[in-house]
């Protein structure tokens, strides 16, 4: 008895689809830091101010390595998204965004002075003025035990923030208590202070930490929309103004259809030109926006103190702003469209007037074509007196000899011979006209096959 042929083996590899793996370790390649109280984050964000999703990712790659060899950490991949390491006493996570990179330091220990600027010095001042881009997030995390009369809080946060626009909640089931004013301190520094629980965990302390350095980062990144909206509103209204002419003048006998339309196609090229310039920010804004929201929703804030909430703050200072830029894209959208709609109506009175000039044409040919039939018949019937003369003379000379001998008289010949030969060649001019129409109609029939 013969044994079965023994079954191929398939790897999981094999199996498995070629990103599965790379899609799987995408969800655990920035994982939030592990953070104990107390510490110190320090935080920055670069972003080039021109086209930054096109940037040259290799230059973030070397600036990165610029920081990372002066304290000896090993140097970052060429093609790194994101880059952990411990430099001396200081723990640095590195990530690349679409648009930007972001630097986060955090410093185990109790400072002596909270927010003191000597706390970035993992961030020489002249590697950042080096890096490729400007800042868009500066920002310190000042990480403190949770006092046990919560009333203690209060005038640290009189020292270390403006009341104006003080924003401090309880986050995670009353766990910690977060405050900021959404301010630049004078050394350039947003600053957010955490009072963490002693039962606060370092993965929950961390995320904490997180969530308040990307809902800062993406706060900023959403609203550098808003200056580039307020230059489009200006030259939307410039447009707006020719767009609303334009329409108005639609029904104008009097200016070429062909001008306006030279007018109209000039003006909505400028629209879609802006709206191409503006599309990719429009999109963005709308995606950093929601994870400004989704990162508030994830701290469950609840009310410290009677101070306003991290949500009553957006909705008052930064829905606007988002707003305006929402309202703006919605303009534009409009505009285009408006100017779409006016393109098909002009063109539409374009095909108008040449429907009418043609049909005007067409009616002239007929009558030019009828007019030459006329002069044809007029012709033909010429053609005939002429043929028939000629034809009468040959058939006098050619006859004249047998009426001679029958004694019948030239003249007589001559009038006995014109009728008939005046209506041979007439007939054989019908003849030939017929054949020649027959001709042009089976010509006609084929083509039209």
């Amino acid at each position: 008895m013969t044994e079965p042929a023994a079954m191929p083996r398939t790897t999981p590899q094999q199996l498995d689809h070629p990103l599965r793996y790379e899609m799987v370790n995408e969800l655990h390649a920035r994982p939030s830091p592990r953070l104990a109280v107390p510490c110190t984050a320090v935080y920055l964000a670069f972003k080039e101010p021109w086209d930054a999703a096109n940037r040259d990712r290799s230059v973030d790659i070397a600036h990165l390595a610029e920081l990372v060899m002066r304290h000896g950490a090993p140097a970052p991949q060429d093609d790194a998204g994101h880059y952990a390491a411990q430099l001396g006493r200081h723990e640095l996570r590195w990530e690349s965004h679409t648009e930007f990179v972001s630097y986060a330091g955090f410093t185990p220990g109790q400072p002596h002075r909270p927010f003191d600027p000597a706390l970035a010095e993992m961030f020489p001042a002249d590697w950042q003025a080096r890096a490729p881009g400007r800042r868009v997030a500066a920002a310190m995390v000042h990480v403190a035990t949770m006092p046990d009369d919560p009333d203690a809080i209060t005038p640290l946060l009189s020292s270390w923030f403006a009341t104006d626009g003080l924003v401090a909640v309880q986050v995670l089931d009353g766990t910690a208590v977060v405050a900021t004013d959404f301010r630049i301190d004078p050394a350039g520094w947003m600053r957010f202070a955490v009072f963490a629980a002693p039962d606060l965990g370092a993965g929950r302390l961390g995320r904490v930490v997180q969530r308040l350095l990307e809902l800062e980062t993406y706060r900023a990144m959403s609203m550098l929309a808003l200056p580039r909206v307020r230059a489009l509103n200006a030259t939307m209204n410039t447009l707006e103004t020719r767009l609303t002419a334009l329409v108005e003048r639609l029904g104008d006998d009097t200016r070429p259809a062909e001008t306006v339309l030279h007018e109209l196609l000039t003006l909505s090229l400028k629209l879609e030109s802006a709206a191409t310039q503006h599309g990719f920010r429009f999109g963005a804004t709308r995606a950093y926006e929601a994870i400004v929201h989704d990162r508030i929703a994830s701290l469950r804030e609840k009310r410290f103190q009677g101070r306003q909430t991290l949500n009553e703050f957006m909705v008052r200072r930064f829905l606007p702003a988002m707003r305006t830029v929402q309202s703006a894209e919605l303009r534009l959208d409009a505009m285009v469209d408006r100017a779409a709609r006016a393109g098909e109506l002009l063109r539409t009175r374009v095909d108008v007037q040449r429907s009418g000039q043609n049909q005007a044409l067409l009616e002239r040919m007929d009558r030019r074509a009828d007019l030459q039939l006329r002069l044809q018949h007029t012709v033909e019937g010429l053609s005939v007196v002429a043929i028939s003369y000629y034809a009468v003379g040959l058939l006098g000379y050619a006859v004249y000899p047998l009426a001679e001998s029958a004694g019948i008289e030239r003249s007589i010949l001559i009038a006995a011979l014109t009728p008939l030969v005046v209506l041979t060649v007439w007939l054989g001019m019908r003849r030939v006209r017929a054949k020649l129409h027959d001709a042009a109609g089976d010509r006609a029939g084929h083509g039209d096959l």
